[in-house]
């Protein structure tokens, strides 16, 4: 390099904060979603949709799968993911659906994938290489169709199969032949939902809908000390109480005992839902959980994709933690893998400003902390921007920019692998004189969840947004979120916290505690134990909560904590509720 250029190159990377090789990410997952590819599933408008995610450990790289993509992704982190475009549909299969609620499973030094299907013509594909983008037919066409499979090895190298997607019907489980994949015996029966024990297995947005019958589905079966841990997703895609739990047994085709709570639920912040998904390892033994996020605007199955830290404690209590479960979390690589940073949520309901408004999407929306309102400018233009005061100086880490689908092209059906967004993002101590903070100007990829690290964090007030490329639709945000530190102090504990529970129905319990003038929101956590407070849910604007997810025969114990730009009260002392 010249020495002219050199210096060029100096005064560049001195004069922005630069962005870090992220040791952290926030969900949802920043990955270049698909559009919605079933015409009738679009009537309210195009939109971007995933759900039913499996992540597989392969050759310490992980492989995600998830309905309707045409194709998959592979990352060496869970962070930076590779999409490879791929059809698995055979010109004899005549569904619409591509890969809807994929199997995947791991046979030795190979991946199997299969989608759901009802028929018995669906082809089992298999791949030594899938970063290479290289399958063939293990089976061309698999005898046993069945509705959101899973795939599971077990540690003696034989395979079975979970499946099962309905309200009046089990999860099933059979074993296959490993070679051939014939079945093995007859399937058999392995849980059936219990609402009438079990609160959160109760249909609705708030558990107490009588219109349907709750949905089981998304089995998924996980081995570890020599227990098996057959998970499902209930009650319902579209609601916010959409959560996977977990019986547990002593061989891979039961008899199961069912835990009392979810394995994963998070009913509360900007991203809701845990349900659907999957356990698996990382390349240190460590486990995570990925599922599905509701948005369910557009239409009942908008969904997005979320990563959750898991494991099992020394009991062999399998747990998920979603508990700031949309806040910054370490990833794998880091010696803090899974733990939650500490960076608090800065600008929730502070000031917005922006350069235009498209009808009743006001700016608001942009940081109300809920992923189904958004704020549109009225074009999609370069130059269109939104601003957000924090308040006073604060401490930034990192801003997580979520892009919402607005008048998206009617063309936009299935899976886009052209498109990109382009911004600059500026920060001010007086909201007059701006710095850069973010330059993507000239970003090629497609990131409708961008998240940005910064390497070091910035001393600021003021953040402003501004568009400089869509790749359709209007410039529209569902959630312009900015992490850090407040300048301020964390906010002192709950003083009072109460939890009523009655006999005319155990499943549910009233919550009310002493509002705190320093909070902005509540983190409720509860379990069936003093020590298994597994459970969390974040509360917002309120101190008062009805809670409908309890095991009517347990007796459970229950915590609150209060939450602010600054941090995180001490915990109120455990009240054990009868």
């Amino acid at each position: 390099m010249k020495p002219k250029n050199l210096f060029f190159f100096l005064f560049c990377l001195l004069s922005f904060p630069a962005i870090s090789q992220q040791q952290t990410y926030c969900n949802p997952i920043n990955l270049d979603y698909g559009y919605t590819p079933i015409p009738n599933f679009s009537e309210w408008g195009r939109h971007r949709a995933t759900a039913d995610p499996v992540i597989v450990n392969f050759k310490g790289d992980f492989i995600l799968f998830s309905t309707n993509q045409w194709g998959y992704w592979t990352s060496p982190d869970l962070s930076n993911w590779t999409f490879h475009s791929r059809l698995f549909l055979q010109p004899w299969n005549k569904v619409y659906d591509e890969l809807c609620a994929p199997a995947v499973g791991v046979l030795g030094d190979t991946v199997i994938v299969m989608g759901s299907t009802y028929e018995k013509d669906f082809t089992v594909w298999m791949s030594t290489d899938p970063k290479a983008n290289e399958w063939k037919p293990m089976v061309e066409k698999f005898e046993i169709g069945g509705w959101d499979p899973d795939f599971f090895t077990d540690d003696d190298g034989r395979l079975y199969m979970y499946n099962g997607s309905s309200n009046r019907y089990p999860l099933y489980g059979i074993e296959l032949d490993r070679k051939t994949l014939n079945p093995i015996g007859t399937r058999k029966e392995m849980y059936l939902l219990e609402p009438d024990k079990y609160g959160w297995q109760r249909f609705g947005e708030h558990m107490d809908n009588t219109f349907l019958d709750p949905f089981m589905e998304g089995a998924h079966m996980t081995k570890h000390n020599g227990k098996y841990y057959l998970q499902y997703g209930a009650p319902g895609t579209e609601f916010s109480g959409y959560s996977d739990g977990v019986v547990v047994g002593s061989g891979p085709l039961g008899p199961f005992t069912p835990q009392s709570d979810p394995l994963s639920m998070k009913l509360g912040g900007f991203a809701r839902g845990a349900g659907h998904g999957a356990t698996f390892q990382d390349n240190q033994g460590k486990y995570w959980h990925v599922s599905t996020i509701m948005v369910s605007v557009k239409n009942n199955f908008e969904r997005r994709l979320g990563i959750w830290p898991a494991g099992f404690d020394q009991d062999d209590v399998m747990w998920s933690s979603t508990a700031f479960g949309d806040y910054p979390h370490y990833l794998p690589d880091s010696p803090k893998a899974g733990e939650f940073t500490g960076w608090m949520l800065l600008n929730y309901n502070k000031p917005i400003a922006v350069s235009s408004t498209l009808g009743g999407y006001s700016a608001n929306y942009a940081n109300d902390e809920d992923i189904k309102t958004y704020w549109s400018a009225s074009s999609g233009n370069k130059g269109e921007w939104i601003q957000t005061d924090l308040g006073r100086l604060s401490t930034v880490h990192a801003v997580q920019i979520n892009y919402a689908d607005q008048d998206v092209d009617q063309d936009r059906l299935g899976k886009r692998t052209d498109q990109f967004h382009q911004y600059k993002l500026y920060h001010s101590l007086d909201g007059k004189k701006w710095e850069i903070l973010v330059d993507k100007s000239q970003n090629k990829t497609d990131i409708p969840h961008e998240y940005v690290e910064l390497t070091k964090p910035v001393q600021t007030r003021y953040l402003k947004l501004e568009n400089i490329h869509m790749p359709t639709g209007k410039f529209a945000i569902s959630g312009f979120r900015v992490f850090g530190k407040g300048g301020g102090e964390k906010p002192e504990a709950v003083k009072q916290f109460m939890v009523f529970r009655t006999e005319k129905d155990k499943r549910s319990a009233y919550l009310k505690w002493s509002p705190m003038d320093d909070a902005y929101a509540y983190h409720i956590y509860y379990g069936t134990a003093p020590d298994k407070l597994y459970t969390s849910i974040m509360v917002m604007g309120n101190n008062e909560y009805w809670l409908k997810t309890l095991d009517r025969t347990k007796t459970y114990y229950f915590s609150i904590e209060a939450i602010n730009e600054n941090g995180v009260s001490e915990r109120y002392e455990v009240l054990k509720v009868d």
